[in-house]
């Protein structure tokens, strides 16, 4: 009789239904960001994603309503962790002062987007899929605190003169996904990005207040 009991101790326990589902979509999940980060979004199947996936189409469908609502799921899930490791990556290098961190900012959000899965996952498929709104809307949700704080912290520590933070953090925000773009449809992506590292020091530069009227340094 104790055995029996031991071995049913032993017995793995059965999964919730919300166990399974949450282990379905992360599955999808994984797989749709393998296979976007590969191909073009016209060129990934539902039944590639599936396959990758080991699911069936059906657990597709109930997890999302179709393929653009799996590659917006993933999308978030990108800028997300791109946002994190950015900042951790800041934090990590311990720049001197604020305006060394903005920069060293500006650099890492660059050089990170060439990898394979942020280059066309949130710079070619996400602008033509979602459309450029949905784009903008998901890239302002997950970047615009990280921007907010380091303005606010070069504000604080007169490392740049008083001004509004949310709309500089609008147009810090709009510039480095420019940048990103430029370098993304480059021939020489590494020559653009070297020249994008000193247009965004001269955007850092004129947020500090060191250009003149004319335009050159002081």
């Amino acid at each position: 009789m104790k055995v029996n009991d031991r071995s049913a101790t032993q017995r793995p326990a059965r999964r919730t239904q919300a166990q399974r589902t949450a282990e379905t979509r992360s599955r999808l999940m994984a797989a749709g960001r393998r296979l976007f980060a590969q191909l073009p979004f016209a060129e990934v199947s539902t039944q590639a994603i599936v396959d990758a996936a080991g699911v069936t189409r059906g657990a597709l469908y109930h997890q999302f309503a179709d393929k653009a609502a799996l590659f917006e799921a993933v999308y978030e899930e990108v800028e997300q962790q791109l946002v994190a490791e950015l900042a951790a990556d800041i934090a990590a290098q311990a720049p001197s002062d604020p305006l060394a961190a903005m920069r060293a900012g500006a650099r890492l959000f660059l050089q990170r987007c060439a990898a394979p899965d942020i280059h066309r996952i949130a710079l070619l498929n996400a602008p033509a899929v979602l459309g450029w709104q949905r784009w903008r809307e998901i890239g302002v949700e997950y970047g615009l605190g990280v921007i907010e704080a380091l303005l606010t912290q070069a504000i604080d520590e007169q490392a740049i003169p008083p001004q509004p933070v949310r709309p500089t953090a609008h147009m810090v925000l709009g510039a480095l996904d420019e940048a990103a773009l430029y370098i993304s449809r480059a021939e020489d992506a590494d020559r653009a990005r070297e020249e994008m590292y000193a247009v965004c020091d001269r955007l850092i530069d004129g947020i500090a207040g060191r250009f003149t009227g004319g335009g050159s340094p002081q």
